[in-house]
């Protein structure tokens, strides 16, 4: 039967499991036994009220872990064939009666969680490397990555700082993308490194899972094996070349992107956006600007550091009054300030006069006084 072979013992049925036929596996007891041949077993249970004799047919030679070459030792590298395959792992036999497993974590230096299957099939003829050998427990684990170098090995000397580089896009979290640039080296673009001037919410707005991008290296960090990438790095800063361009009062046009209760997102000319607060979007007929409406805006703050403009439309037709207070009350000093200077240099001549003067140059202090006080 598939699941094991009935032995005549003279008037009475034994049967040998599948299990108990080798120390390999084998799929169908054809592999090791055929009708009517005649064999010795090993009487392994009996049972007396079911009439059930449990017999065995590898238990007539050693174990094959007993007779493991005594010099095999971790660190070796072996050769066998894959015969059972799972989602963690696949089981290499590297001897009949001997497995090892090779996890799915030792199969690829890439930290990108994967299946076995993705590596190898049933059949396979893998060579691996030792990691563990338990003789007692008659378990081994088995590695295939070890067989090729590390490539965190000199990573410093092979992507430095401020080197440039393809990598595959992986996966997406909300606050980056995770790249691979070669099998076992990822990293990490952070939100804030993708564009000088793009508002991105999300960096699936950027790029695909699959496509490639282009990076440069930001900073190695070698213990936790993980690479701080940037791509708007590949560029100059155009906020150096937009300070003098959106320079505060300066007057651009720019189209009404979106709008909620704060205020607008404005496209502006060369790519970047600023944001109208909702009291500057009033126009010179009382209503308010809409999305999509192209109108002339007033530069009325910028940021470098922020990546920030703001901006008004209001003001390219309207002066504003904190401006207009500023300039009244600077004028008022200035008028004063002149008085004053006025009064020191009368009492100066005052002093300097004639009896005969006095009385008149009096009147024109007591008027100058006058006007300083007001």
């Amino acid at each position: 039967t598939s699941y094991g072979a009935f032995i005549d013992l003279g008037g009475v049925d034994g049967l040998v499991h599948i299990t108990d036929l080798s120390w390999g596996r084998i799929n169908h007891p054809e592999e090791v036994v055929e009708l009517d041949q005649k064999l010795k077993v090993v009487i392994l249970d009996f049972d007396e009220n079911k009439k059930r004799i449990a017999l065995g047919l590898k238990q007539l030679t050693p174990h094959p872990w007993d007779s493991l070459d005594t010099n095999l030792k971790i660190g070796d590298k072996v050769k066998g064939k894959v015969v059972v395959i799972a989602d963690y792992g696949a089981f290499i036999e590297i001897a009949p009666g001997v497995e090892g497993l090779i996890h799915v974590s030792e199969m690829s230096w890439s930290q990108h969680l994967r299946t076995a299957k993705d590596f190898l099939k049933v059949g396979d003829e893998v060579e691996a490397v030792i990691l563990t050998l338990d003789r007692d427990e008659r378990k081994m684990s088995l590695g295939m990555k070890q067989l090729i170098p590390d490539p965190w090995e000199k990573i410093s000397e092979r992507y430095p700082v401020g080197s440039k580089h393809t990598a595959s896009v992986r996966n997406f979290t909300n606050f980056g993308i995770f790249v691979e640039i070669e099998e076992g080296v990822d990293g990490l673009i952070h939100i804030s490194d993708l564009s000088w001037s793009k508002k991105i919410k999300h960096p699936a707005e950027f790029t695909k899972i699959g496509e490639d991008i282009e990076v440069v290296v930001l900073d190695v960090d070698v213990e936790n094996r993980r690479l701080s990438l940037g791509h708007k790095q590949l560029e100059e800063n155009p906020w150096d070349v937009f300070e003098t361009v959106f320079e505060v009062g300066s007057v651009h046009q720019g189209t009404v992107i979106s709008a909620n209760d704060k205020g607008a997102i404005v496209a502006l000319p060369y790519g970047v956006e600023g944001f109208a607060p909702g009291r500057h979007l009033k126009k010179q007929d009382g209503s308010t600007a809409k999305v999509d409406e192209q109108l002339d805006f007033k530069v009325i703050e910028f940021s470098k550091e922020n990546k920030k403009i703001i901006i008004s439309h209001t003001r390219t037709f309207e002066e504003d009054p904190r401006a207009a207070k500023k300039a009244d009350e600077h004028k008022h000093k200035s008028e004063k300030k002149q008085t004053s200077q006025g009064v020191k240099k009368l009492n100066e001549k005052v002093e300097k006069t004639t009896l005969g003067d006095i009385s008149g140059l009096a009147d024109l202090k007591s008027k100058l006084e006058k006007g300083e006080k007001k």
